[in-house]
């Protein structure tokens, strides 16, 4: 796309070339190409290109066991997300917002085994004393 042409005259003679001028620069005062410094480039309404910041791209919360992503919790940078309220960042489980369904259940689950082999072990050695 073509913003705009300028006819410009380089050297002697009559060698006459059109130089697109599309330039841009940084809006702000960060000068590198650094991570938070991610531009694109937009044309206005009126015709003009600009650059465009854009914003960091967002990781989905992870689940601390097995880590797939956390359904139900939205993907938004650590600053929006302390912005969010309580019931928006958790979900209404044991380990909501931390740990996904099935390592819950798993380790409700395991839980469960483990006082079911105390209950039997001390069964076995109230029997083993008779």
């Amino acid at each position: 796309a073509v913003v705009s042409t300028q006819s410009a005259h380089y050297g002697r003679g009559d060698t006459s070339v059109d130089m697109v001028l599309n330039r841009v620069t940084y809006r702000r005062r960060l000068s590198y190409n650094t991570k938070s410094n991610k531009t694109r480039l937009s044309k206005t309404p009126g015709g003009k290109l600009v650059t465009m910041y854009s914003n960091k791209t967002t990781q989905l919360p992870k689940c601390g066991d097995c880590k797939l992503g956390l359904r139900g919790i939205p993907a938004v940078r650590p600053t929006k997300l302390a912005g969010l309220s309580r019931r928006v960042k958790t979900i209404s489980r044991t380990y909501g917002g931390t740990k996904c369904s099935g390592c819950v259940r798993s380790r409700i689950v395991r839980a469960f085994l483990i006082e079911e082999q105390k209950i039997v072990a001390r069964v076995l050695k109230a029997q083993a004393k008779k």
